[in-house]
């Protein structure tokens, strides 16, 4: 989509103009970033391991379907 050289805000409010919901590993984005009045829902997954997120497919999936805009949740796959 051409978003390579977007960081951090600029990306959230490109996304959010865009998509419903943002789906990422980054642990830290609640502490860099203020998301109050946000209406993109966002899904933190705990890996960027594409075997571990490939058998979970179904948790995140389900997952999402309960997110409502602005919404946030952080995986935990202990």
């Amino acid at each position: 989509m051409g978003w390579g050289q977007l960081q951090n805000g600029d990306l959230l409010t490109k996304a959010e103009a865009e998509f419903e919901a943002f789906i990422t590993t980054d642990q830290n984005l609640k502490y860099q970033q203020n998301l109050t009045g946000r209406n993109l829902a966002i899904l933190v997954l705990p890996t960027n391991d594409w075997e571990r997120i490939r058998a979970k497919v179904h948790e995140i999936v389900a997952e999402l379907s309960k997110l409502e805009s602005g919404g946030f949740v952080e995986l935990n796959w202990k």
